[in-house]
Formats: structure tokens, sequence, C-alpha cells
């Protein structure tokens, strides 16, 4: 059995041929419509993810999120959240690789980085959840953290909403200040204020953190406009919050991924709230979104491997179009399979 290897090369030249636009574009429609097939029971639910957390002088968390599609394959994806990798080893936070297992022999039929298209899937996923529940001809686009992933949050939300300035805040005022630079292809004009003024004046807030565990939250409840939508990215793991408790006591909720959302998303904070309809719910039905888009709404986002089944679905589409990818007999096949000796 062959395995089809999308290395960094490869996505760069999808991101280069493609154009990060369309590709983008690709994900939000694609997300939308299998989101939607989800909501309508016409597939699986994937299990939560699991892994390990290290605690001591390197903290982090390496994951495994599967999803099977019956009939087609396992995709894998395995993912770190290690956030001192820039300043220790200048890596990006989140590293990883994806891989897609045929559904009737498990053997590995593609493997690819995880990095780019999980901060572009993460992305995409919020721009449907934006579209759905933010109020329409939202301009303003508030970020709270100013890192790689605040980079694809204002990527993806500028393909749905009519944006006409961006305001950024960060801990760290470098990557702050650094952040008009790395979207300066959006052509949207960037202000870097602090999280309270951009809580105060913005349509909708992503907050897209590396905060630690019980270090939350980065915003406060208010002052803020009622039609508010906020995009909670960063709560992706036990005991890591963003948002403060009083600002989801007031908002309509929804989640990415239910079976999660209590164990590592802002719904640890509400333990005695039922879940509301799920981002597949809503992208199944938008008429249950409608009446939320001129109220408090909060998307809580922890992270489905069902998102980066379609998203590897979308990469390997744009690398056979483009002949990208190379083949290599990564797993054995010996001569006699009774014989593992003979290879």
């Amino acid at each position: 059995m062959q395995t089809k290897v999308l290395c960094q090369r490869d996505i760069k030249r999808i991101l280069s041929v493609v154009g990060r636009d369309v590709m983008m574009d690709r994900l939000i429609s694609e997300v939308h419509r299998g989101f939607a097939r989800l909501g309508r029971g016409e597939t699986n639910e994937p299990p939560p993810r699991t892994g390990f957390a290290r605690g001591g002088d390197v903290p982090g968390v390496i994951e495994f999120m599967p999803h099977r599609a019956s009939g087609i394959g396992v995709t894998m994806k395995t993912v770190s959240y290690s956030p001192q990798n820039f300043e220790r080893f200048n890596l990006p936070t989140i590293v990883g690789t994806v891989s897609r297992l045929d559904d009737d022999s498990g053997s590995m039929v593609a493997l690819a980085d995880a990095g780019t298209i999980t901060a572009m899937r993460t992305g995409a996923v919020a721009a449907v959840a934006t579209r759905l529940l933010a109020r329409p001809g939202s301009a303003t686009l508030a970020l709270t953290g100013a890192g790689a992933q605040a980079v694809t949050q204002a990527h993806a939300l500028s393909r749905v909403l009519p944006l006409e300035r961006i305001l950024i805040s960060d801990v760290k005022a470098e990557h702050a200040e650094s952040f008009a630079g790395r979207i300066a292809f959006l052509k949207v004009p960037v202000e870097v204020t602090d999280a309270a003024t951009a809580m105060a004046t913005s349509d909708v807030l992503c907050t897209v953190t590396s905060v630690p565990v019980g270090g939350g939250p980065v915003v406060s409840a208010g002052p803020r406009p009622p039609h508010l939508h906020v995009n909670g990215i960063g709560a992706d793991e036990q005991g890591k919050t963003e948002l403060p408790k009083a600002l989801l006591d007031d908002a309509f909720i929804c989640v990415d991924h239910p079976g999660q959302a209590r164990a590592e998303g802002e719904f640890q904070q509400l333990p005695d709230r039922e879940l509301g309809p799920s981002l597949a719910d809503l992208c199944a039905a938008p008429e249950i979104a409608a009446p939320h888009r001129e109220s408090l709404s909060v998307f809580d986002s922890t992270g489905s491997a069902f998102a980066d089944h379609i998203a590897l679905d979308v990469l390997l589409g744009f690398a056979d179009e483009l002949g990208l990818g190379r083949k290599m007999a990564i797993e054995s096949t010996p001569e006699d399979v009774l014989d593992p000796y003979s290879l």
C-alpha cells in the first residue's frame, strides 16, 4: 500500500497556486456543508479527543483526534499544544500531523503536516458560526491574542463579514505590533488597543490566547455592544478558559463538539446549564440562529476531528488537482504476509 505524503513544500505550493482566499473559501463552504450533514444525522459525531497533559518546566498537551467516515476512511490527527515553543524552540505553538486510514484495510493512504490546515480549519469553523450568529453587516472585529491563530481568524472572518477595521490586543506588545504586517494581505486597517476597548467597540470578538490553566478570563464581561458575537477559541484544555462566567450567563451559546464542551470548553464554567444547539444543529437549521443575531452570542470552540476530516479532504483535493504529494511505501508489505521478516 502506498501512502501519499504532503510536506511543507506541497502545502506552500497549494497556497501559492490556488491562493489562500480560494482555499479558505473552500474550507468554509465544506465545513458548513459537512456540519449540516452532521446536524441532520447523516454522519456521526467523532469521539472526544484524548491525550496527555504535561506540567513542569515545559507545559503542554499532546492529543489524538480521530473521526471515522464509514466506508471512506478514518482521519487521525496527532497534535501538540506547547505554549513555550516560540520562545524555547522557535516553533509554532501548534504542531502535528494528520493522516487518513483506509476504512477496510486500515492502511495509511495519506499523511500531511497539520499545522497550517489546523489553523485554517479553526478559522473556517469560526467563520461558519459567525456568519450564522453575528449581526449582518458586522464591520469591526476584535482579536484578543495576536499569535498565529489570530491570523487565520482574521482571514476567515474577512471572507464572511464586510470588515472595515480590526482591533488587536495581546499581553505581549511586540506580537500586537507585528500583527498588521502579518495580515497586510487583507487590506483591512488594524488598530492596537487594549482588551476592554476592543470589547466595548467591536461587533465580533475572537479570543485566541495561550492563557495557562486557571489564568483566565482574558476579557471582561463588559461594557459591550448588545449584539456582540464572541468566538471563544482558546479554551481547549481542562481548566483553561478565556471568557468570564458573567458573560456566558447572559449569552446564547453554541458548541462545536457537544461531547467535549463540558470537559474542555467554556462550558466547564456552567456545570448546571444544559447544552444548547450545536454548530451542526445551526448549520442544518439556520433559522434557529436568526433570533440571536441582535443579542449576545458565544461560539464555544474546542476543536473537532470532524472539521479535521473535512479539512484533509479539501487539502487532498487540491493536491490531486495540482499533482502534488509523494507516494511512499511507509507501511511494510511482506512477500509472505504470514512472515513479518519477509520484507
